[in-house]
């Protein structure tokens, strides 16, 4: 599929993977943003299904200095079913089974009345997600101390901020919808939090096992 993919695309499709051994984003990222080749990373996650305008959207919103969070619009497992199997997205989400309804509009108006930069860390989530590649590097990208799923995000994120980065919190563009999925394993998560809150504490910026080791 993903040589099909690349054969008919007309930008350049490097495919990155990593045997399977459990849960491992932190990982998974960063060998992906050491291929990378361009100067803005736009990050989705395997459960995302992208607007057609979403990338022109990030692009748009791109800006030297900050880091872009969007939103998303949650489907249910019925409906993500039925978008599964049609191979494609209803032709109106005000219907059962969505959640964050709201999401789902796309407003350059809105957007540019609601769309604000900031310092916080609230609903971070790397589903929707944009920054410059320069910016990962000089904070050694996503921490592999992490371990199983959970915190990951929000600690890149806080290096970021750290770093001296604002925030700029996408809204009513850039939109993604999320497919419903089993609830990943969390037996990890007590010591995700304890290695975010030792970043926040100590305001770091760097992580000793990051991106640099695929450099």
């Amino acid at each position: 599929m993903i040589a099909a993919i690349a054969a008919n695309s007309p930008i350049p499709v490097i495919h990155s993977w990593q045997e399977d051994k459990g849960f491992r984003l932190s990982a998974s990222r960063n060998k992906a943003i050491a291929k990378t080749s361009g100067d803005y990373i736009v990050l989705i996650d395997g459960d995302i299904i992208m607007e057609e305008h979403f990338i022109a959207d990030h692009i748009h919103f791109a800006q030297p200095g900050c880091f872009a969070q969007g939103t998303r619009v949650l489907l249910k497992e019925g409906l993500s079913e039925e978008v599964l199997a049609r191979k494609r997205m209803p032709e109106t989400l005000c219907k059962k089974g969505v959640e964050n309804r709201k999401n789902c509009l796309r407003s350059a108006f809105l957007s540019r009345l609601i769309s604000f930069k900031n310092r916080g860390m609230n609903g971070v989530r790397t589903c929707n997600f944009a920054f410059w590649r320069e910016n990962a590097l000089a904070v050694n990208g996503f921490n592999e101390d992490f371990i199983g799923w959970g915190r990951e995000d929000s600690e890149f994120t806080a290096r970021l901020l750290n770093y001296g980065l604002m925030r700029r919190s996408v809204k009513f563009n850039a939109l993604a919808y999320h497919l419903y999925h089993s609830r990943n394993d969390r037996s990890h998560l007590l010591e995700n939090d304890r290695l975010l809150e030792e970043t926040i504490e100590q305001k770091r910026t760097w992580c000793e096992k990051g991106v640099n080791a695929y450099l």
